[in-house]
């Protein structure tokens, strides 16, 4: 692949086919943009493939002088490689998932994705910080659209919201950027990512930064956009919300506020640690008593992600890897759940979960898959989820025993709420005769869950494909943030021994120990 301009490949395939669906019936449309996403998803595949694991920090690189100072630079570490697979990796089930649902204006729909995916694939390849900006908030604009024009009966309020939330924090850090630039002589992200801004400017340009990613996220208090723009968002709209979109907030932290205000971050740790407790209880008690099963799955991202501020706070690499797969993990099982529910949706147009019960006779397929979704939200071993909570948690742990004490009772929550929910969809008395007739999945809902499950399956038995591919880069942020790293209140240090080891006397062999 040398000299094949890959990411540029990545970004106009999807926008090219995007902007052919605008002037394609229907049926045509939903076939180009099911080829250019399954082409990207090659690319991807491809990128993956040639990835060198140990080699430069940053790989696949372009750039080319614009105008103006302004730079067409891409490149991938380890951690955008990640990202930009569950990106294509979401997005051609995304379209199968709109195949039949969608039937108004087929083109601007399926053009609306399209470029999303470009836009999506831009923030994670951007080495630029305007660039990175530029992606970062027209992706935006089809999801506003997708929300807006597609959605629900509330879907102009939902989508309002949700355009409102984004855009406002994100004002901040734009004028932070150009006090960034101005002060450090460049707009490489990768130059900045080393360059040490004065510790009194650290403090406002990590808090420009956090109303822009803080939203994204989405944590609390400024999480509320997200359970409108999810229960009004058509099934799709709400699998790359929760795959993908969530996820920039997270790249954010990890590429910006991290590496390039570290002594701020160490300042500011607290306040995210305790947002973060506040969300997975709060998040978790409001999933528990929702009867709209979209709203349920939309309350456990926010405590999901909250798990992942968490780790990447925890200033150390088992706290940033957990999060890194935590976001993977919440990027493929809740896609997965909200398509369970969407595939139901579609039968009966309804989300309440009081309209269904005992699914497991008549559709024991799906309450098959649902099942193993469910559980990999909760941790099952074996899951994904279970590989993101733990290496999350051992991470928190390490900077506070509290914390995570706190987080996993909102793992322990979540158990209940997911638990409850299925009880009540796939178990039970069938009392309604209209879900009691529903038929089971057919061939495209099988294509649509069956190769996420295999995911979900193979990041729980074999993590290190995942975890090998970012460590380095892991390593790398995390010995950039080990100066200003606060002191935890873990007696034990990973890889080392009990001071008092040493001293240690076993109880038979003590002075009047005999028994």
């Amino acid at each position: 692949m040398d000299g094949l301009p890959i990411l540029s490949l990545m970004l106009l395939v999807p926008l090219v086919g995007g902007l052919a669906c605008f002037f394609l019936a229907a049926s045509e449309a939903r076939l180009v943009a099911l080829a250019a996403t399954l082409i990207n998803l090659a690319l991807g595949i491809l990128l993956w493939a040639g990835f060198e694991i140990g080699g430069p920090q940053w790989q696949f690189t372009e750039r080319a002088d614009l105008f103006a100072g302004f730079q067409y630079a891409l490149g991938i570490d380890g951690i955008a490689l990640m990202l930009i697979m569950l990106s294509v990796f979401l997005m051609p089930i995304c379209i199968l998932a709109s195949w039949d649902g969608i039937t108004k204006r087929v083109g601007e729909y399926m053009a609306s994705f399209l470029i999303m995916e470009t836009l999506m694939i831009g923030v994670f390849a951007a080495q630029d910080l305007f660039l990175f900006y530029i992606f970062f908030e027209a992706g935006l604009i089809p999801m506003y659209l997708i929300i807006g024009i597609w959605g629900g009966a509330d879907r102009i309020y939902a989508s309002f919201k949700f355009f409102l939330y984004t855009l406002i924090g994100s004002v901040l850090m734009l004028i932070a950027m150009f006090w960034m630039v101005n002060t450090a002589g460049t707009s490489d992200i990768p130059t900045l990512m080393q360059y040490d801004f004065a510790p009194e400017a650290q403090t406002w340009l990590w808090l420009a930064f956090f109303a822009s990613f803080a939203v994204k996220m989405p944590m609390f208090p400024v999480h509320t956009w997200l359970p409108a723009a999810h229960v009004q968002a058509p099934t799709a709209g709400s699998v790359i919300l929760a795959g993908v979109l969530l996820k920039l907030g997270g790249y954010g932290f990890i590429r910006f506020s991290l590496p390039m205000f570290p002594e701020a971050s160490a300042q500011f740790v607290w306040l995210v640690l305790i947002l973060s407790c506040i969300a997975v209880v709060y998040a978790s008690l409001v999933a528990l008593v929702q009867q709209d099963m979209k709203k349920l799955i939309a309350y456990s991202s926010v405590a999901h992600m909250a798990i992942v501020t968490a780790g990447l706070f925890a200033f150390n690499v088992q706290g940033l890897e957990g999060a890194m797969i935590m976001m993977l993990s919440h990027g493929l099982v809740s896609g997965a759940l909200f398509l369970c529910v969407g595939i139901i949706y579609d039968r009966l147009h309804t989300r309440e979960i009081s309209r269904y019960g005992g699914l497991a006779i008549n559709m024991p397929r799906y309450a098959l898959f649902f099942l193993l979704f469910t559980m990999a939200s909760i941790g099952l071993p074996g899951t994904s989820g279970f590989v993101a909570e733990f290496v999350s948690l051992a991470g928190v742990y390490e900077i506070s025993s509290d914390v995570t004490l706190i987080l996993t009772t909102g793992i322990i929550l979540g158990a209940g709420y997911m638990l409850y929910l299925y009880r009540r969809v796939v178990f039970g008395a069938q009392v309604n005769e209209d879900a009691a007739a529903m038929s089971d999945m057919n061939a495209r809902e099988w294509v649509m869950l069956a190769p996420i499950a295999a995911a979900v399956l193979w990041m729980g038995i074999y993590p290190e494909s995942f975890i090998a591919p970012m460590r380095s880069d892991i390593a790398a942020l995390e010995a950039r943030v080990a100066r200003a790293a606060p002191q935890g209140d873990a007696k034990l240090q990973a890889g080392e021994p009990c001071a008092n080891a040493a001293n240690y006397v076993p109880y038979e062999h003590a002075e009047g120990g005999e028994h």
